[in-house]
């Protein structure tokens, strides 16, 4: 069975068609719903990439410590996906984007499909 991860703090996956609407790998996959930066690298280097990927842009803030604050949002999930994939050269899991942040959005999209472009030219 196909494995997809969602990356959203608030869309549920289980409910109001999202997977159906948003899922590369269609509805019948092992979904696992992440909503934070630090879950999502650790669900990653834990069990390794799943099939596919679907990102919000605007995730649940984590708190570092209670003296420093930094807000992860889902482009610094593929931010960090890219480099995953840049040292263990892999390939990028298929991705889709969900967010209703049209800049993040962007962004998200962007970064992906410029490593994805190095890969093909690389390998090329």
């Amino acid at each position: 069975m196909k494995k997809l991860l969602w990356l959203d703090d608030q869309r549920n996956p289980f409910k109001d068609n999202w997977v159906r609407d948003y899922s590369p790998v269609g509805v019948d996959c092992e979904i696992t719903w992440i909503k934070t930066y630090r879950d999502f690298v650790y669900h990653i280097t834990e069990y390794g990439l799943p099939n596919a990927i679907c990102f919000d842009h605007d995730i649940e803030n984590f708190h570092a410590n209670k003296s420093t604050f930094k807000e992860y949002t889902g482009y610094d999930c593929a931010k960090w996906l890219v480099d995953y994939c840049l040292d263990g050269d892999l390939d990028l899991p298929l991705f889709s984007i969900q967010s209703s942040n049209p800049a993040g959005k962007e962004n998200i999209k962007s970064i992906l499909n410029n490593y994805n472009k190095f890969r093909n030219e690389k390998n090329n």
